[in-house]
């Protein structure tokens, strides 16, 4: 007996992982992982040209580039990658072909984002491990230095200060908020691919909207200090003000680099609230994307 058509309908997690594995495996095949060649250059070459700086110097500056870089290079690949994804399918006919068989839209579109997804959380796993073993060879280096130079009656103080400034704890909720950051551009991308006209269109788009969420908090704290003191802010602004929020989002509130290289804990109450955010961000990204993609004429 086969199964009705309706049953094909229903969302199938099988499905959506072998979409998704499908997309991890060609974005992998396009050597994409060179971001991760440039990123270890960076952060060796960084490390290098330290040598003169005080060893807690050192380490902050390696934690702010490592951050840095971790921050840029997710970005590039979520925008790059998930602008491309739509084009070739239709370009290669294999969005055609997949839509063919009992696959919705939403479960097409959904495996699509999650092999984006998924191959930026491997690229940013791969740069924490790159970061992590340079900051603990040159914590090996340091305290090779801090063994044959300091008085033993100091070495105690000297080694738990090295290990307090290597690799900690510290850095691995400013990693989620990278990655949470990268997949809000990645749902922002597939929301402008699915009803742009070419790749290049999408990708200056979202290269766009990512300066504005920069740059609009900084807007909107000056247009409100123009207001005179004590003044009401209207409830038309602060509509007018929520629906920018929502079209651009503050990518401000994610840049938590700057508390965590020099070892300030991030509070669990202040990263749960911008990590939800982000996954809000998200998912409103994904369900307009697929609005606008169930009306696409293929």
């Amino acid at each position: 007996m086969h199964p009705s058509p309706s049953t094909h309908r229903i969302f199938s997690p099988t499905r959506l992982w072998a979409i998704a594995s499908n997309t991890l495996l060609e974005l992998v095949r396009q050597k994409v992982f060179y971001f991760l060649l440039l990123f270890a250059l960076v952060s060796i070459g960084s490390s290098v040209i330290l040598v003169q700086f005080s060893f807690q110097q050192q380490f902050q500056v390696l934690k702010d580039v490592a951050l840095g870089a971790m921050s840029i290079f997710t970005w590039l690949l979520a925008v790059l990658c998930t602008a491309m994804i739509l084009p070739r399918d239709i370009e290669d006919r294999t969005l055609y072909t997949i839509l063919a068989k009992p696959v919705p839209r939403f479960e097409y579109l959904l495996g699509k984002l999650a092999g984006v997804l998924l191959l930026l959380l491997l690229a940013l796993s791969l740069m924490g491990v790159v970061a992590a073993l340079v900051l603990y060879l040159r914590q090996q280096d340091v305290l090779a230095g801090i063994l044959a130079h300091t008085a033993p009656e100091d070495l105690d103080a000297a080694v738990r200060e090295l290990k307090a400034s290597t690799f900690t704890a510290n850095l691995i909720p400013g990693i989620l908020l990278i990655y949470i950051k990268a997949a809000i551009c990645a749902a922002l991308t597939l929301l402008i691919s699915s009803f742009a006209s070419s790749p290049v269109f999408t990708i200056i788009v979202s290269v766009m909207v990512y300066l504005i969420g920069h740059i609009q908090p900084i807007a909107r704290e000056y247009w409100l200090n123009q207001l005179p003191a004590g003044t009401i802010v209207p409830p038309l602004i602060k509509v007018f003000l929520g629906f920018v929020a929502l079209i651009f989002p503050d990518f401000q509130l994610f840049n938590l680099i700057d508390d965590i290289v020099v070892g300030a804990a991030v509070p669990f109450a202040a990263f749960a609230q911008t990590a939800l955010l982000g996954l809000g961000y998200t998912a409103v990204y994904t369900i307009l994307a697929y609005l606008s993609f169930a009306q696409k004429e293929l």
